[in-house]
């Protein structure tokens, strides 16, 4: 029998992207972003234990600022998107933090991670109080998350200067 590294199955194909995958929509709003949410969430196939925290955040969040939690999480998600960030770009033995602007899917897929990473590191109580608190906090453009889009986009600030090794 080959060797998984010898009949490729194992390594990075250069040949094809990856195909992109079919979410279902959440079941409670029916919204896919929320479904892509919750699977961000998700620790070990757990997808009720994330569904219950996501749909306890929104509860919270309904609670706490007596608006739609729908609209709280994609105004936190649309705060928290970067629109420009900073690739290496190798030029002549130097490597160079070139600005470039960041893809749709990109944006949306880093403003998620950024979210739940900043709703993990909160000192809340349970994962629910966390989240509701991060996700009320990045709508009103504050908090931890929105903090990391700030500093992304100040880094492709100060490196605009090598925006001219854009590929």
């Amino acid at each position: 029998m080959p060797d998984k590294a010898e009949d490729g199955d194992d390594q990075m194909s250069r040949r094809h992207s990856a195909e992109k995958r079919e979410f279902v929509p959440d079941a409670k709003y029916g919204d896919l972003v929320v479904a892509k949410f919750m699977n961000s969430i998700m620790y070990e196939g757990k997808k009720s234990v994330a569904e219950s925290i996501v749909y306890g955040a929104f509860d919270q969040i309904e609670q706490k600022a007596k608006a739609d939690p729908l609209g709280v999480f994609k105004q936190a998600l649309e705060n928290v998107a970067p629109a420009i960030e900073v690739r290496s770009r190798r030029v002549g033995g130097a490597t160079y933090q070139v600005p470039v602007e960041v893809r749709n899917e990109r944006r949306q897929a880093l403003a998620i991670r950024w979210l739940i990473t900043a709703a993990r590191a909160r000192n809340d109580k349970t994962m629910i109080e966390r989240l509701s608190a991060e996700l009320l906090d990045a709508s009103n453009n504050r908090g931890n998350a929105v903090k990391k889009r700030e500093d992304t986009h100040r880094m492709a600030e100060a490196n605009r200067a090598f925006s001219h090794y854009r590929w």
